[in-house]
């Protein structure tokens, strides 16, 4: 998959294609939906099948004192779309002087003259331009116009009639939920990056761990979860089991909320490795011990209990 981040100088290859609109923090199932319209269009076509997004996240420019949130960062996104085998990823650079553009320009400046778009796929609730004044029925009658397809597809529901929907997504989160996450995403809900050196008191402990910083992450409930590490090995991923603590580590007065996990039957170093966590279950809340025994004790009992869970877990796609 080739990355662009420039919609006035694409090459002639990336030009003409088929085009899924949207953020797709999440990349989850309604997502998918979308951006897999577009591939059939483009297949049917034999246009490019590309996806524009915007970085950084809309609400990080408009309510940037919020609190952390993203579904996928932007490397994780890259990864997923790339998974699902489009063809061009498009970047546009999204600020309030972008957001000021208004929607007919949007179409004709960046779809049409920049992109040369032969198909545009967007969600049935996809908005854009300054005060949101553009939408689907815009696009549709916009294409006719202009000479571009367009299509809307509906919103795709969970089990239980849930709408797919990044909201939701966070939500579980919040919840400690990892199955209803992982029931919208489509794959457990995953944090990744590169290794940080830690204190080593997991080690000093018997269970050393592997430390990650949450960055701009949406932080699930604190707390110890069942989890399955994905490390980079030659052209695949190694999966490797393991129990971790998303928290502030409050036996020792930590303060930021990171990522520690203990990966069962495993020795390595694994410091500045880019690594992947899967969260598959919440196990329990995190707490203060009263001390490093009481916890030594406890780390145990949630080891046992992630073999337990995971023992009964599916394989994950190498």
């Amino acid at each position: 998959m080739r990355i662009y981040r420039h919609y006035q100088t694409l090459p002639d290859e990336a030009r003409g294609a088929a085009i899924a609109i949207g953020n797709f923090d999440g990349v989850h199932l309604g997502h998918q939906a979308v951006i897999g319209e577009a591939g059939r269009i483009a297949r049917d076509t034999g246009a490019p099948w590309a996806v524009l997004t915007f970085e950084p996240h809309p609400r990080r420019v408009f309510q940037p004192d919020q609190p952390p949130f993203r579904l996928t960062p932007f490397r994780a996104k890259a990864r997923a779309l790339e998974a699902m085998g489009v063809d061009a990823m498009i970047v546009q650079r999204f600020n309030r002087t972008f957001s000021q553009r208004p929607a007919e320009d949007f179409v004709r400046d960046v779809l049409v003259d920049g992109f040369g778009a032969r198909h545009v796929v967007a969600g049935y609730d996809f908005v854009f331009g300054h005060n949101r004044g553009g939408n689907c029925e815009m696009l549709l009658a916009m294409g006719q116009e202009l000479g571009f397809g367009f299509t809307a597809v509906s919103a795709g529901e969970a089990e239980g009639g849930a709408v797919y929907s990044s909201t939701g997504i966070r939500d579980c989160l919040r919840a400690g939920d990892m199955r209803g996450a992982a029931a919208i995403l489509g794959r457990p809900f995953a944090i990744e990056g590169r290794v940080a050196s830690g204190d080593k008191r997991g080690r000093q402990i018997g269970f050393p761990t592997l430390n990650l910083h949450l960055g701009s992450v949406v932080r699930p409930a604190l707390g110890v979860y069942a989890v399955r590490a994905g490390l980079h090995d030659g052209g695949g991923t190694r999966w490797i089991d393991g129990v971790a603590n998303v928290g502030k580590r409050p036996t020792f007065g930590g303060e930021d909320v990171i990522l520690e996990a203990h990966l069962l039957d495993f020795d390595g170093d694994l410091y500045g490795q880019l690594v992947v966590v899967s969260l598959i279950e919440h196990i329990r809340a995190e707490k203060r011990f009263d001390g490093v025994d009481a916890l030594r004790a406890q780390i145990a009992a949630d080891t046992e209990r992630a073999r337990e869970i995971l023992g009964n877990e599916p394989a994950p796609d190498v």
